[in-house]
């Protein structure tokens, strides 16, 4: 019992790590704590409406400049306020369209100042340094986006046995740049796939050439390339769930908003039903029957994870414990952010499979 528990508690912690996003940076105010926080610090403020497609779009930026001014709340403030769900404050600030940004500075009396910038993450860090003198701590991402020109088009698509994702874009283009940092996060989520997927995209005003061959008459368009020489338009959502889903669809990986994988991937259905009936029964004879037939059957499978599930077969026969273990010490070493995305990957596989041997892993039999 003891061992299930252990096991139980080492799955929820790596599948809770997998799925948690950053946690919100974003002050949300409401009526009852506005007078109490505005004026004391300075702050942004953006009023948004839910359903707004334009706050949408900034969501994830604005989200982003909270995080480069965490930890400096006593000394600037990122907030945001729900003007649909309280219009009180939207009215007394005259809110009239969504998103609107506005700089409250201490101690404010009057209006306070609209925001009119950019709204990219730089544009919006220079003005929050300018106004209240606290530097952020916006870290330069490396772009994980592959940039297409007409020369390397076929070589780096059609002729690469990769599928690719293309984005077709104006550099003055306000959905391209609202589409930008959700795209980047799409394109950082597979940077482990790229024998498989590549996320790229394809100034269409300077590389006229693809863009005329595929039909671009407007901005951004998106279509698939799939390994086997096939093009279709995307015409899906534009959140980085919307383009996960499809891509796993579409190529076969297992791949979760923030780039982990899901507790699926690695996993072989055939085995799996082994590993089931393998901790289900409490007979040492059937236990070492099942686990010979399961290292035969795994070594005549060509996917990769075949060798964790033989390699578990004769741990677990040999200990009864091993697999509960195994399973902590795996979430254990997920846990630990130094650890490479190429080894996390690969840590995560092995614990997706080893807690099957317990049965408390999602089936995958629906998946066939």
């Amino acid at each position: 019992m003891l061992g299930k528990n252990i096991l139980f508690g080492a799955i929820a912690t790596v599948l809770s790590f997998a799925a948690t996003v950053a946690a919100d940076s974003v002050l949300a105010l409401t009526p009852a704590d506005f007078d109490k926080t505005i004026g004391s610090t300075p702050a942004l403020v953006e009023f948004y409406a839910p359903w707004c497609g334009h706050c949408k779009s900034l969501a994830p930026i604005y989200e982003e400049l909270g995080q480069a001014f965490t930890g400096k709340d006593d000394k600037v403030l990122i907030a945001k306020v729900d003007a649909d769900a309280h219009r009180e404050l939207g009215s007394r600030y005259g809110i009239q369209g969504f998103p609107t940004l506005k700089w409250f500075p201490k101690g404010v009396d009057g209006e306070p100042e609209d925001y009119s910038g950019g709204r990219d993450l730089d544009s919006l860090s220079a003005f929050v340094t300018k106004k209240s003198g606290v530097k952020s701590s916006t870290v330069k991402v490396i772009s994980a986006v592959t940039v297409l020109t007409d020369s390397s088009f076929e070589s780096e698509v059609l002729k690469s046995g990769k599928s690719a994702l293309v984005e077709f874009y104006a550099p003055w283009c306000g959905h391209c740049k609202n589409l930008a940092p959700t795209y980047e996060k799409v394109a950082q989520d597979y940077v482990n796939d790229k024998n498989t997927v590549i996320i790229a995209n394809v100034d269409a005003t300077v590389d006229k050439a693809v863009a005329e061959k595929y039909g671009v008459t407007g901005y951004p368009t998106i279509k698939f390339f799939a390994a086997d020489g096939t093009v279709e338009d995307y015409n899906g959502g534009r959140s980085e769930q919307d383009f996960l889903d499809f891509i796993n669809k579409k190529t076969g990986t297992e791949r979760i908003v923030g780039g982990s994988l899901s507790p699926l991937a690695g996993r072989i259905a055939e085995l799996d039903e082994l590993a089931e009936k393998f901790a289900k029964t409490n007979s040492d004879s059937d236990k070492k029957s099942i686990s010979t037939k399961a290292i035969e059957l795994a070594a005549t499978l060509t996917q990769a994870s075949a060798k964790y599930y033989a390699r578990f077969f004769e741990k677990a026969l040999a200990t009864p414990t091993y697999a509960a273990t195994e399973a902590a010490r795996l979430a254990k070493i997920i846990k630990n952010k130094s650890v490479n995305r190429a080894r996390l990957d690969e840590f995560s596989i092995r614990l997706n499979i080893i807690s099957v041997f317990n049965t408390v892993a999602p089936s995958t039999k629906d998946e066939l």
